[in-house]
């Protein structure tokens, strides 16, 4: 499978309205052999990265989408920054709520966030991707 393909999974999984359309996504993917997790997310942006990439490892682990090595690790952390850093102008100084995703097909693995940004319901919305090679 594709770079392209691998990212636009993640996408997809990130955006999924509920848990049950995240299930259903997930099991799609499984049936192809490809690897997800998908975690809830949220926090005031800039205290909360590390915390953001945390989840995101720690979600792959438990689901499987890598193991316990360095580059696996340093993989998903890698594409979770890395989505995380592409919404920064507008997440600066406000709070971020939604999901993260990872998947992972082969050597590919991908990282998107899915997030509302803002204050109360005066919300922007921002996506963002990221893609390692394990």
């Amino acid at each position: 499978m594709d770079t392209k393909t691998v990212a636009a999974n993640a996408l997809k999984l990130a955006i999924t309205p509920d848990r049950p359309a995240e299930r259903s996504l997930r099991k799609e993917l499984t049936d192809l052999g490809i690897r997800s997790a998908a975690v809830d997310f949220g926090g005031e942006y800039i205290s909360s990265i590390s915390k953001a990439v945390e989840h995101a490892v720690v979600s792959a682990k438990r689901e499987g989408v890598i193991g316990d090595t360095h580059s696996e690790e340093g993989a998903v952390a890698g594409a979770a920054h890395e989505a995380l850093s592409q919404i920064m102008q507008k997440a600066l100084g406000l709070n971020v709520g939604g999901k993260i995703a990872i998947v992972r097909s082969g050597e590919h693995v991908g990282v998107a966030v899915f997030f509302g940004i803002g204050l109360l319901h005066l919300n922007e919305i921002a996506v963002g991707l990221g893609h390692r090679v394990v």
